[in-house]
């Protein structure tokens, strides 16, 4: 059986960071806790440490923030094991049913990668367009190894980066509901004008990802093409 390693990417998450690592950490689907702190300014870094002495995680700090796609590939070449499971450093009411679903489907070999819903948030995932850029989402190592240097460069479009690479090599994806899993938005951790200001940076990077990598659009166009 392939072991699962969890990757967690923080920054300034002081007020989560410890449930989010102990609900990893208890449950059954996962073997490894690859913790990376992207510069947080907060107390996140004194919790993770405290967390470290009691448990057994691989904590990566950086000095200043990098962005999330550097800290996701730091983490998935810090990880063991043959499978990753991303997880969201926000989250809370994280249950051992939420990582099975995440993980069984590609443990069982039925598909290349899972991407997780929350359904307690105020998006309706079900019928948002945006849906693949969540944070839960478990892949083979081995399949994403390829773009870890992209990766490191594509900041908040690192979920673009991803889904349009698995796109182009005709990956196969399945969606799952995490079902009273919650996930806070932006407006509910901030005042309304930096939440705004945050998603203009956010939708810049996503758009600068997906024009630097535009070669792997034409390719899944004419993935699609070719199945008809």
């Amino acid at each position: 059986m392939k072991k699962v390693s969890a990757v967690i990417c923080v920054y300034n998450e002081e007020k989560t960071i410890g449930d989010v690592i102990a609900s990893v950490f208890e449950s059954s689907a996962i073997d490894e806790i690859v913790v990376v702190n992207d510069g947080s300014t907060d107390s996140t870094k004194k919790i993770i440490e405290a967390i470290n002495s009691n448990i057994q995680i691989t904590d990566i700090h950086f000095q200043e923030n990098k962005g999330k796609g550097y800290a996701m590939a730091v983490g998935v070449e810090n990880a063991t094991n043959e499978i990753i499971a991303f997880i969201d450093a926000d989250l809370s009411n994280l249950q051992d049913e939420h990582f099975a679903q995440l993980t069984t489907p590609v443990l069982t070999k039925k598909v290349d990668m899972v991407l997780g819903q929350a359904t307690e948030t105020l998006i309706n995932y079900g019928m948002n367009p945006f849906k693949s850029f969540t944070g839960e989402r478990t892949v083979l190592k081995k399949d994403i190894l390829p773009i870890i240097d992209k990766m490191k460069d594509s900041r908040f479009g690192v979920e673009t980066l991803i889904n349009l690479y698995y796109q182009s090599e005709g990956k196969r994806v399945k969606y799952v509901m995490l079902g009273g899993l919650k996930h806070p938005t932006k407006f509910d951790k901030t005042t309304t004008s930096r939440a705004m200001k945050e998603f203009i940076l956010e939708g810049h990077q996503i758009a600068i990802t997906a024009f630097k990598h535009f070669n792997l659009i034409t390719k899944s166009i004419r993935n699609q093409f070719n199945k008809f």
